[in-house]
């Protein structure tokens, strides 16, 4: 960013033109200004195409995409057995994901967007295959967007299973608060689901004034604020107290996504009287050994039009108001170990993070049994009716996690462009013509 520049927002129709233009020689000022007048805006556009993305479980056809490229061979999985059919060794290699390879390398081909992808799969025992491409590597970070929702689960159950914490999901929120508000009558278990009444992504435009600069203002905004505004327990205090219009009775619609989700992972850490990132590193990152996972609240930074992420735990912004719904960063090896639970009756090592009904709890349908919006989708998981024992977690930006418990396995595909020009087509991608390519694979190994 140069220290003389010029910037034109969008302006906000409460606005002239005189508020919203910004000239400015001083760096901090104009950088503040920038974020102040756009960025919260900018959440708006961006967090909508999170209702976009996550809609692709359900109902988007698969397109093109890709980016020319250069693939990594497969590796052996850890397992035992290796990735691919590429591996040179004798005895059994496992199901041949050959052509799996070949899809997402012609998908990097085609497009203009993306310069990388890589993925993972997993079964019980450990990685199966997994295969990087483009300018992406085994150790390749990335925003997670929505993809974050399963993991975020994962904590809040695993909190929940812990007997000397005073926490529970399906008891209304304010008997673990020392505050009573409007929605403190909803349960954990409807947050999750997103089946609580409080409004959620599709209502973003009434949750507040995105350019507030204060708490009130901000609303139900706060979700998210990365510029330190406010404070992580005081946004979940202003979400539980501060009614939306267009709310609805508990379990009466699916409407996904939102502050409930943040209004979830706070009660979760007034309970534990820890931080939302405390809880995820003990609850996953010390069981699981976990490298770089962690939360933070990147949606500011990206609108201001060039996220600071780089890569890096350090470089993560918003890390003291983590979004609860979509805020996390990971590498392949954690989303594998964090899948891997979901396959293997809930461990990690010799430890067991979550319990085999905890587990089964994510992949009950809650969202497809409402009135209002009826939309299967269990907690993290959305349930795919279309191929049955099938459940992924799919992310704005790109990135994608599923399981098929048919099959026992699960896998994880990775994207870092933040751009928005085509983050819908890996997930569609993925969920159309990848799953049951992997699928396919899968039967046929073990038919023969």
């Amino acid at each position: 960013m140069r220290l003389s520049f010029f910037f034109i927002p969008q302006r906000h129709k409460n606005h002239t033109s005189a508020d919203v233009w910004i000239q400015s020689k001083n760096l901090k000022t104009a950088t503040r200004d920038m974020f102040a007048v756009c960025c919260m805006r900018g959440v708006m556009q961006r967090l909508i195409k999170i209702i976009l993305m996550s809609s692709l479980a359900l109902t988007v056809a698969a397109c093109g995409g890709g980016g020319s490229s250069n693939t990594t061979a497969p590796v052996p999985g850890d397992g035992g057995a290796t990735g691919g059919g590429t591996d040179g060794g004798g005895g059994d290699t496992g199901p041949d994901f050959t052509d799996v390879d070949a899809e997402f390398q012609n998908f990097l081909d085609d497009s203009t967007v993306f310069d990388g992808i890589s993925y993972v799969l997993v079964d019980a025992e450990g990685v199966i295959h997994q295969a990087v491409f483009g300018d992406h590597t085994e150790d390749t970070v990335v925003l997670l967007a929505s993809t974050s929702k399963v993991p975020a689960v994962m904590t809040i159950l695993a909190l929940d299973e812990d007997p000397t914490v005073a926490f529970t999901i399906d008891q209304p929120v304010g008997t673990m608060l020392p505050y009573d508000g409007v929605y403190t009558d909803r349960t954990i278990t409807q947050m999750l689901s997103n089946t609580s009444g409080i409004p959620g992504l599709q209502m973003l435009g009434n949750y507040g004034n995105p350019l507030g600069q204060t708490l009130e203002d901000l609303n139900h905004f706060c979700s998210f604020d990365s510029l330190g505004i406010v404070e992580f327990e005081a946004c979940g205090q202003q979400l539980l107290t501060n009614e939306l219009a267009m709310s609805q009775p508990a379990g009466a619609g699916f409407d996904y996504g939102g502050s409930q989700w943040q209004a979830a992972g706070v009660t979760a850490s007034v309970a534990a009287n820890a931080t939302w990132n405390q809880l995820v590193d003990n609850y996953l990152g010390t069981p699981c050994d976990l490298e770089v996972f962690t939360f933070g609240n990147p949606f500011q930074d990206i609108n201001s039009g060039g996220s600071t992420f780089d890569g890096t735990v350090e470089s993560l912004p918003g890390q003291a108001n983590p979004y609860i719904g979509g805020g996390a960063i990971t590498n392949m090896a954690d989303y594998a170990k964090l899948l891997q639970v979901h396959l293997n009756g809930g461990f990690c090592g010799d430890t067991q993070v979550l319990s085999q009904a905890a587990i089964d709890s994510m992949q009950i349908d809650r969202g497809g049994v409402t009135e209002n919006n009826p939309t299967p989708y269990g907690m993290g998981w959305w349930i795919d009716a279309g191929n049955p024992g099938t459940f992924n977690d799919p992310g704005a930006f790109g990135a994608i996690s599923f399981i098929d418990i048919e099959r026992g396995i699960g896998g994880y595909v990775a994207i870092d462009d933040y751009s928005d020009a085509a983050s819908r087509e890996p997930p569609a991608l993925v969920k159309n013509t990848i799953i049951p390519m992997i699928q396919a694979a899968i039967d046929e190994y073990t038919a023969n």
